[in-house]
């Protein structure tokens, strides 16, 4: 199973960015997919959750900014990121629980996508 992600980029304060990250591979079915993002120095922090049943979760600090959507058909999770703002700067990476086609649950990560937000 790998999970691609693709989106990232540099963009000025107020604006936006979409991420999306693809899984693929020998997957039976996807859990609760999630963005996490890292800056420079600091720990890995979450973003965003979203479960199968579409429930969502988001840091205190994105509310309202940002939204997590997925596509199941397309094994895909999305996040919309508005209002960008230049503490937002840092390398996104995509995580998701898998149940495998031999029916084992693991949890994966995408490689990562730089989002820099210039002020």
């Amino acid at each position: 199973v790998q999970l691609q992600a693709s989106g990232g980029g540099l963009v000025q304060a107020g604006g936006s960015l979409r991420l999306s990250c693809e899984a693929s591979g020998t997957i039976f079915r996807i859990n609760n997919m999630g963005w996490y993002r890292q800056a420079p120095g600091k720990q890995r922090d979450l973003v965003a959750k979203i479960t199968r049943g579409d429930v969502t979760n988001y840091a205190d600090s994105v509310k309202g900014r940002f939204t997590i959507s997925r596509d199941d058909a397309k094994n895909t999770v999305y996040l919309e990121m508005n209002s960008l703002k230049p503490e937002d700067t840092a390398v996104y990476y995509c995580n998701a629980g898998v149940i495998t086609t031999t029916l084992r649950t693991t949890d994966y990560w995408g490689q990562g996508t730089q989002v820099t937000v210039s002020s």
